[in-house]
């Protein structure tokens, strides 16, 4: 299996190559409504997630939202 290379909130990972941002979301135990990802300074919209391939070199940024009150 080939893999990429990708920054993730800062830190260098290697993954397996043709990961969707969704797989990496569920990889990472992270529900997507709860989510906002970034990919190389750009908002992805939720509605992208399973159609979007991470690709070499890529910078992500995945924020999550906390609730209370």
């Amino acid at each position: 299996m080939s893999t990429i290379h990708a920054n993730i909130n800062g830190l260098d990972r290697e993954l397996p190559s043709g990961l969707t941002m969704s797989a990496l979301l569920d990889q990472l135990a992270l529900a997507p409504v709860r989510v906002a990802v970034e990919v190389n300074r750009e908002l992805l919209p939720r509605r992208d997630f399973s159609e979007t391939t991470i690709r070499d070199g890529d910078r992500i940024e995945i924020v999550t939202f906390v609730g209370g009150g």
